[in-house]
């Protein structure tokens, strides 16, 4: 099994082996993931970041979010998921709007986001996403040795390698998607 220094407090699984503590989508696409993917179980209740991290002692610098960022051309939407490190901020209206090719990006509504990931708000990551949205990865998360990373559901996380998140389908590194807080 996997050491993960990251978990702090953690009580770390081995994904494949534990698919009730993850969103059906995500279970379904780590399936044919080999390299190692912790799952740990969390009070939903503290799934937001910062509560996550103050509650299960693991560094903010290692939790990575998963945002669903929507832009419209030619009446089509277009979506995008983007993993930035919770202490940066996605530069939406530039990077992440040019690589759309759309006039304005910004958040996907909630409701939205749910509906189309199958995933809980808040718990939402790039594994499982649907196969035509494009994974746009910050450097900094694609250079990260371990990360803390949602499951689809608000009651766990997963731990993974920035790695892991390139090698994903649609999948594309970009420098500068996020700048500091």
């Amino acid at each position: 099994m996997t050491t993960w220094s990251i978990a702090g407090t953690l009580d770390v699984l081995p994904a494949a082996q534990h698919p009730g503590l993850m969103a059906e989508p995500v279970a379904k696409a780590l399936a044919g993931i080999t390299e190692p993917v912790g799952v740990a179980e969390i009070d939903p209740e503290l799934a937001d970041t910062a509560e996550f991290c103050a509650a299960y002692s693991s560094p903010l610098s290692a939790s990575a979010n998963c945002v669903v960022v929507a832009g419209k051309r030619s009446g089509e939407v277009r979506y995008a998921a983007a993993m930035i490190l919770a202490t940066t901020r996605a530069d939406v209206n530039g990077v992440i709007r040019r690589r759309l090719d759309v006039r304005k990006a910004s958040f996907a509504p909630m409701a939205e986001a749910v509906a189309l990931t199958g995933m809980e708000y808040g718990g939402i990551t790039p594994i499982g996403l649907p196969e035509e949205w494009p994974i746009l990865v910050d450097r900094a998360v694609a250079d990260s040795p371990e990360l803390v990373v949602g499951s689809g559901i608000r009651g766990s996380k997963l731990l993974v390698t920035g790695a892991l998140l390139t090698s994903l389908p649609g999948a594309e590194v970009i420098e500068g998607l996020a700048n500091p807080v």
